[in-house]
């Protein structure tokens, strides 16, 4: 640190030793930032941990990082969630921006988002837009919870264009009930954006003290035996198709 070269750094709070600035970060850290920016503006250097982090708090600085330097803050750091969550950061959230991510990126906009494959899914659309209405119209005159239905709704959709079929609803031969399948996601999302402090104090990320870890490591294994289970079914109905081609050719 004696030998560092002095940095134009953007203004920021004080930095206690070790936790750095950890200690202004509350439940809600995009609240805390907010809170922060308000006193030091809306670029401002702060210290979690071991790590610097400038943080960007308004329309001007955000077009800054991600159109004018994109390029340069297109990578994203190694964190728990990407290691135990996304098979040590090998999907295109979590991957380093390269050779590797741009050709998930393509996959991903060739096989899910190309203007073809969406028109395709139309009727997915349609159809969990009608079911959601229906459940929405056969509660009125109830008090609802908008957001369950969203979830489900939203739900419903990927796991049908993504995996083939719904799990939210109980279907034949499933190897998880509706109930597991939302509890499994809720916790996926959750997990992802915990605010980790053994990723900014990397020493001590074996003491595992939020506990998130052991959760990330539970998950992992229930998605590993979810996303087995789904290949064999798409394995078993590859097969099927294949030998009912062989039998009419045949024929």
């Amino acid at each position: 640190r004696f030998h560092q070269k002095k940095l134009n750094l953007p203004p920021g709070p004080r930095q206690w030793p070790i936790i750095g600035n950890l200690n202004l970060i509350g439940t809600l850290p995009h609240r805390s930032l907010h809170q922060l920016s308000l006193t030091y503006g809306p670029l401002m250097h702060l210290q979690f941990g071991s790590f610097p982090v400038v943080a960007a708090s308004s329309v001007e600085m955000a077009k800054v990082f991600l159109k004018t330097m994109d390029l340069t803050f297109a990578g994203r750091p190694k964190t728990a969630a990407g290691k135990y969550t996304a098979y040590d950061c090998t999907n295109m959230t979590w991957s380093p921006y390269g050779p590797y991510w741009r050709q998930a990126r393509k996959i991903f906009l060739t096989e899910l988002f190309s203007a073809k494959r969406l028109e395709s899914y139309e009727h997915i659309r349609v159809e969990e837009m009608n079911s959601l209405l229906l459940q929405l119209f056969k509660s009125s005159g109830k008090p609802v919870v908008l957001k369950d239905y969203l979830s489900t709704g939203s739900l419903n959709v990927i796991s049908r264009m993504v995996l083939g079929k719904r799990y939210i609803v109980e279907s034949e031969n499933s190897i998880v009930t509706p109930e597991e399948f939302r509890q499994m996601m809720d916790e996926f999302f959750l997990l992802t954006g915990v605010f980790n402090i053994g990723d900014f104090i990397p020493w001590i990320d074996f003491l595992d003290l939020q506990g998130y870890i052991k959760r990330m490591k539970i998950l992992s294994k229930k998605f590993d035996r979810f996303l087995e289970h789904i290949l064999d079914e798409h394995n078993a109905q590859r097969k099927d198709t294949l030998a009912s081609k062989t039998r009419f050719s045949n024929h």
